[in-house]
């Protein structure tokens, strides 16, 4: 085993530690404590037997060397984290939007109601 591979598993056991602290403090929810847990999961099988992996995932796709699978299949992964991240983004800028929207009402009826008032008490 390669030095690189010792610093890769002590890292990514960090990361697990890490996330499941985060958990522990409710930072995360359910579906994003698994994700995670089982994203680092993989990442440490990778660490620990990187050879097997990328030959298993060379086969599968048909690439010349190991390493071109790896990183085809690390590419892939890194699109749909992004696409993740964006679907979250647009989720909560639409649902600022609503909440904009609705205080914007809430706020012009009690304009609304204390012009009423102020003209009743005149």
């Amino acid at each position: 085993m390669y030095a690189v591979q010792y610093i890769a598993i002590v890292i990514v056991l960090a990361l697990i530690v890490y996330v499941l602290g985060k958990y522990g403090k409710r930072e995360f929810e359910w579906g994003d404590f698994l994700f995670w847990e089982a994203l680092l999961v993989v990442m440490l099988l990778i660490a620990i037997f990187p050879v097997e992996i990328a030959m298993a995932i060379k086969q599968l796709l048909g690439l010349g060397r190991g390493l071109d699978a790896l990183f085809v299949v690390g590419i892939g992964l890194s699109y749909l984290l992004i696409l993740k991240v964006y679907v979250t983004v647009d989720r909560t800028e639409r649902e600022i939007t609503e909440l904009t929207r609705k205080i914007a009402i809430e706020l012009e009826e009690i304009n609304r109601r204390l012009e009423e008032i102020e003209k009743n008490s005149k």
